[in-house]
């Protein structure tokens, strides 16, 4: 695959200090010029003033000028127009507006941590001592952007956008509803998801392990319960553990753990999903403010919507 990741994103927000902070407390760290940054991805979130909640930019990560071309070249073939130099190309998704710039960049390289031992039926992996998630303190640390989850008022162009022309792979579908695509390993960095607006509705973030998603959820939870979204689960699509959160614009975020991998496309086959399967495999059921967010009228009666 020519394209290695999502490095980064830019969200839009009309309430930027607040959203920061709440970033912040989910531990993210503050970076140069503003950025928020993970553990090993660096800086990887931008905050920045829009009149609607919205995603602005999404930056993805190629290893060399050829990927730049034949980026550049697909994109040509379906009518996009192409800002190239020597090191990023950039053009705009014309349904959602998001600006997407692939930039030559070193891959994210993630340290070897070692494996939080689990004591199962006739596996004995941790004796005489406590299990390490009740004795950790500090505060949890996401290690990397995973992966941003957008609405389309067309799914199908926007899948074309970033398949056809950036060289995104499919991993799994949900019927009529949605794309899992992957610019790197993980099973999906984009989800494009049929809507009646165009708008951001997740950003996920990965973590250690399920005991770091559930004393990360814990901890943004004790003074502000009305965060709280959906979890503690387990998707199909990518197989992850998950817990979801709500920041003060409206958006999504998720912790996640243990994704699928994908590194070698031909062992993959894409699953089309239909009804639970599309959402999760084990959890609490999904709330309906989940499936259709509470500020998706006033999104569609107030948002600047780019024509297709």
């Amino acid at each position: 695959m020519p394209l290695h990741g999502l490095t980064s994103v830019v969200i839009g927000v009309p309430n930027v200090a607040a959203t920061t902070a709440y970033y912040e407390d989910f531990g993210l760290g503050r970076g140069e010029s503003g950025w928020l940054t993970t553990l090993d991805g660096g800086a990887q979130l931008q905050i920045v003033d829009s009149p609607v909640r919205r995603l602005v930019a999404a930056n993805i990560g190629a290893d060399d000028a050829d990927d730049l071309a034949r980026a550049a070249s697909s994109l040509t073939a379906l009518g996009v127009p192409v800002t190239l130099d020597d090191t990023s190309l950039t053009a705009v998704e014309a349904v959602t507006g998001v600006r997407v710039t692939v930039r030559i960049a070193e891959r994210i390289r993630q340290p070897r941590i070692s494996a939080t031992p689990y004591n199962g039926p006739g596996r004995i992996e941790r004796a005489g001592a406590r299990a390490p998630g009740v004795l950790r303190e500090g505060p949890v640390r996401p290690r990397k952007l995973g992966h941003a989850v957008i609405g389309s008022v067309d799914y199908e162009a926007t899948t074309r956008f970033l398949v056809d022309g950036l060289g995104f792979r499919a991993s799994d579908y949900i019927k009529g509803k949605g794309a899992f695509l992957r610019c790197s390993t993980d099973h999906h960095n984009i989800l494009v998801l049929n809507s009646p607006v165009n708008y951001l509705h997740h950003t996920s973030w990965q973590v250690d392990d399920i005991d770091d998603i559930g004393r990360g959820a814990q901890a943004m939870l004790e003074d502000h319960p009305e965060r709280h979204v959906w979890g503690l689960g387990r998707h199909h699509a990518g197989s992850n553990f998950f817990w979801y959160l709500k920041d003060p614009a409206g958006n999504f975020s998720e912790y996640y753990s243990d994704m699928d991998t994908v590194s070698e496309d031909e062992l993959w086959t894409p699953e089309v999903l239909e009804g639970a399967k599309g959402l999760f495999n084990w959890g609490p059921p999904p709330p309906p403010s989940f499936l259709n967010p509470e500020d998706l009228a006033a999104l569609m009666t107030g948002a600047h919507q780019p024509k297709s």
